[in-house]
């Protein structure tokens, strides 16, 4: 599985982003796709991320300002990012999971820098 993530900038405090992960290769059973973030000097963190059941979960800072949602067409998921904050300010990487009987299978993408001026 190979994960490509866009969508990443530069804006000012209270604009938004839509953030793109597109899925190529055995993508039949990803089973979860999400967005973590990492800012400088800080661990890796759950954005949101959404089971092929539509099944949703989000950070707590993330509830009200940001929606995650997939074409399941163009293998995609998105991550709408509103109300933009300078502490939101990370790179953000898109993740994939399998799940088997025996493990987790986990796949990462590049990441990609969203900026929040004050």
């Amino acid at each position: 599985v190979q994960l490509q993530a866009s969508g990443g900038g530069l804006v000012q405090a209270g604009g938004c982003l839509r953030l793109s992960c597109a899925a190529s290769g055995s993508i039949i059973s990803i089973n979860y796709m999400g967005w973590y973030r990492q800012a400088p000097g800080k661990q890796r963190e759950l954005v949101a991320g959404m089971t092929n059941g539509a099944i949703t979960n989000y950070a707590n800072s993330a509830k009200g300002r940001f929606t995650i949602s997939r074409d399941n067409a163009k293998n995609t998921v998105y991550l709408q990012t509103n109300s933009l904050k300078p502490e939101d300010t990370a790179v953000y990487y898109c993740h994939a999971e399998q799940w088997t009987a025996w493990k987790t299978n986990t796949y990462w993408g590049q990441g990609t820098q969203v900026t929040v001026s004050s």
